[in-house]
C-alpha cells in the first residue's frame, strides 16, 4: 500500500470568531434559505469500487462485533472531546457542549442535510412581503421534559436573554436589526418593541433590515423555558440564566441525567417528545482522546466517533468488519492566497497562469489520496449553492501557463526567470512548519514554477507568524484554509471585507454578493451565487486546492443515523435504533 502524509490536523483551519454582523461565509455560523430538503451522496451505500471517497462505507461482518457492543441493547455510547459542560445553547462555546444541547433544546427550525432549513417546533412560518415581519406558528402539544407546556412566549425569552446588556455568549443578535433590540439592550424599555405576542402558539417579529439569513437566525433561536430559566432573571443579570448551564431544561428528545466533566454525559430518552420518543432509550457520550478513541471502537466500549480520514485509517477500521465507515465532504477548503497589493498579481492572465502552472492534483493527491478533490470554486459540493456550470478546471497545463505569461508581458532572462518592467518574477512563499500539505506543496510547486521562470523562496513559520504577516500585508503567498458554513454570504473575497486577507477586489463579485444576501427566494439566490463563483473562477482571486473528507466511524448495530456536512447526527437521533 502506498503510504500517505500524516492527516494529523494537515489543515489549520482559520477559525476566525466573526461576529454574526459581519455574514461570514467561511468561519461563523450562519444559516441559509428554507428550500425542501435535498438528496445528498453521504448517505448513500458507498459502491464496490477502489476509487470511492465518501458515502457509507458498510460493515462486513457483524459477527466480529465484540459482546460488549452487543450487550447494550438499549443504550448508544458516543466517543467525544469533552464537553465543558455550559448546556444552553446561548452561552455555548464548543462544538461539543452544541450536540449535548441540540438533544435537549429545540427552535422552530431544523437543518436539512444539504444545509438548507426546515420548520421543526413551527407549525408555519409566514414572511411579509416587504421582509421586515416573521410570525412564526408554534405545533400545538409541545411540552419541556417537566410536563409544562411550551408557549412562544419562551421563545420572546430568549430573544430578551440575548439582547440583555450583561449576555455574553458568542451571539450577535443586535446585528439582525430587531426593531426595539437596541432599546432593550441600552435598558431604555424593558420590552422589545419589534416582538409581538399574538397568542400562546403565534408570534411576530418586526426587523429594520431585509437579509436573506433573518428567517433562519430566528428560527434557530432554542427555547429557554421562561418559567424555568427565568424565575429569578432581572433585565441588566443574566448570571440566574446561566446558572442553569448544567441542569438544562428543554423540549428535545433526550433529557440530561448525569455529566462528569472529563469522562461522560449521560442522558435518557424524553417519552413524552412532540416528535415521538427516541427509539434508543439511554446515550452516553464518552471522552476520547486521538490516541483512544480507535482502541475504543475496536473493544466495543464505544459505538462511534469521528475519525481522521486517510488510506491508513480507513482500511484498519473497515478490516475490523463491524463497523461502517461514513466519509463525507469537509465544510472547508484549502487555498494558496496571493497579495493584490503586489503588482505582479494585478494581472488576471497572471493569476490564471500561476493555478494551469500548479499541478494541484499531484498535490492533493500525494497528501490525501482519494480522499480528497482538486476544487475550483470556494464552496463545498454539498451546498445547496454549489455550482460548476460555466467553471473552468484549470487542469495543470505548463504550455497554456507559459502563453498566458507571455501576454501579460513576462519574458524570460539570460538566466530563465522572467521579469517585466526591470523586476524579476519572484514568488515569497510562506507555510506553516510540520504540515504536510506544505510539504508536499513545495516540491512541486518549486518545480512547475522554475519550468515557467518563476524563482519560488519558500519559509516556514507557525501559524500566527503567517497570520501577523498577512496583517500587515507583508506577504506574497502563502497556504492555509477556510471553514465553510451552510449560507454562501461571506466577506472573504468581498472589496475591503472583514476577512479579505488577500486585497482582493472586484466590484462585480461585490455587486452579486449584496444581491444574494438581499434577494429571499433560493432559486434566485441560486442563480446569483453561481454567477459570482463564475466570476471568481475566471478572475481568479486566491489558487484553489481542495476540498478534503471528513468521517465517522461507527458500529454497525447503529441504523438510521443522518450525517451530512452540514448535518449533525444528534439533529434527529430519536429516529435511530440499535440493531437487537
Amino acid at each position: 500500500m502506498k503510504k500517505r502524509f500524516s492527516l494529523m490536523l494537515v489543515i489549520m483551519l482559520m477559525l476566525v470568531t466573526v461576529l454574526a454582523a459581519c455574514s461570514s461565509g467561511e468561519s461563523a455560523e450562519q444559516t441559509p434559505g428554507d428550500t425542501p430538503k435535498t438528496e445528498t451522496e453521504t448517505n448513500n451505500p458507498a459502491p464496490e469500487d477502489s476509487t470511492q471517497n465518501d458515502g457509507l462505507f458498510e460493515a462486513t461482518d457483524m459477527s466480529l462485533n465484540p459482546s460488549t457492543a452487543t450487550n447494550r441493547k438499549d443504550t448508544l455510547v458516543v466517543g467525544t472531546t469533552s464537553p465543558k459542560g455550559v448546556f444552553n445553547p446561548l452561552f455555548q462555546d464548543s462544538a461539543y457542549d452544541d450536540q449535548i444541547n441540540l438533544l435537549i433544546f429545540d427552535s422552530f427550525e431544523t437543518i436539512n442535510g444539504d444545509g438548507t432549513y426546515s420548520p421543526f417546533l413551527a407549525d408555519s412560518i409566514d414572511v411579509s412581503d416587504d421582509g421586515l415581519k416573521y410570525t412564526f406558528k408554534l405545533k400545538p402539544g409541545v411540552t419541556y421534559s417537566d410536563g409544562t407546556p411550551a408557549t412562544v412566549k419562551d421563545f420572546y425569552f430568549a430573544l430578551k436573554v440575548l439582547h440583555d446588556k450583561s449576555y455574553d455568549g458568542s451571539s450577535d443578535p443586535l446585528s439582525y436589526s430587531i426593531k426595539g433590540g437596541q432599546e432593550y439592550y441600552d435598558g431604555k424599555s424593558n420590552e422589545i418593541s419589534g416582538v409581538k405576542i399574538i397568542d400562546d402558539n403565534t408570534v411576530e417579529v418586526e426587523v429594520t433590515e431585509v437579509t436573506a439569513l433573518t428567517k433562519d437566525f430566528l428560527g434557530g433561536i432554542a427555547f429557554l423555558p421562561e418559567h424555568y430559566y427565568g424565575k429569578d432573571y432581572k433585565q441588566g443579570n443574566v448570571e440566574t440564566v446561566k446558572a442553569l448551564n448544567e441542569k438544562p431544561l428543554g423540549t428535545g428528545q433526550y433529557i440530561l441525567t448525569s455529566f462528569k466533566p472529563g469522562q461522560e454525559v449521560t442522558m435518557v430518552a424524553n417519552e413524552n417528545y412532540f416528535a415521538g420518543a427516541p427509539k434508543i432509550k439511554n446515550v452516553i457520550f464518552k471522552s476520547t482522546t486521538d490516541e483512544t478513541k480507535l482502541a475504543m471502537l475496536e473493544s466495543g466500549e464505544i459505538d462511534m466517533d469521528m475519525v481522521t480520514v486517510d488510506e491508513d485509517n480507513v482500511e484498519a477500521i473497515q478490516a475490523l468488519g463491524f463497523l461502517d465507515v461514513n466519509i463525507f465532504p469537509t465544510n472547508g477548503y484549502g487555498y494558496i492566497g496571493m497579495n493584490h497589493e503586489k503588482e505582479k498579481f494585478k494581472d488576471p492572465k497572471v493569476r490564471q497562469a500561476l493555478v494551469y502552472g500548479l499541478n494541484r492534483a499531484e498535490i492533493v493527491e500525494a497528501v490525501y489520496g482519494k480522499f480528497a478533490d482538486v476544487i475550483n470554486v470556494p464552496q463545498s459540493k454539498q451546498s445547496w449553492s454549489f455550482t460548476d456550470e460555466g467553471i473552468e478546471k484549470y487542469e495543470f497545463d505548463i504550455e497554456k501557463a507559459k502563453s498566458l505569461l507571455d501576454e501579460a508581458g513576462w519574458t524570460a532572462g539570460s538566466d530563465g526567470i522572467r521579469e517585466k518592467n526591470g523586476e524579476k518574477f519572484k514568488i515569497d512563499f510562506s507555510g506553516t512548519s510540520d504540515n504536510p500539505v506544505v510539504d508536499a506543496i513545495l516540491p512541486i510547486m518549486t518545480a512547475n514554477y522554475k519550468e515557467l521562470g518563476i524563482d519560488i523562496v519558500a519559509e516556514t513559520l507557525d501559524f500566527n507568524a503567517i497570520l501577523d504577516k498577512t496583517d500587515k500585508g507583508d506577504f506574497d503567498m502563502y497556504f492555509m484554509a477556510w471553514g465553510l458554513t451552510p449560507d454562501p454570504d461571506s466577506t472573504v473575497y468581498l472589496s475591503n471585507g472583514a476577512q479579505n486577507r488577500i486585497k482582493y477586489s472586484n466590484t462585480t463579485y461585490d455587486d452579486l454578493m449584496k444581491q444574494g444576501k438581499r434577494e429571499l427566494d433560493l432559486e434566485k439566490r441560486k442563480e446569483i451565487y453561481a454567477k459570482a463563483y463564475q466570476e471568481l473562477n475566471k478572475d481568479i482571486a486566491d489558487i484553489l486546492m481542495y476540498q478534503r473528507r471528513d468521517g465517522w466511524a461507527i458500529n454497525g448495530r447503529v441504523n438510521g443515523l443522518d450525517i451530512t456536512p452540514y448535518k449533525k447526527f444528534v439533529v434527529d437521533l430519536y429516529k435511530a435504533e440499535l440493531e437487537q
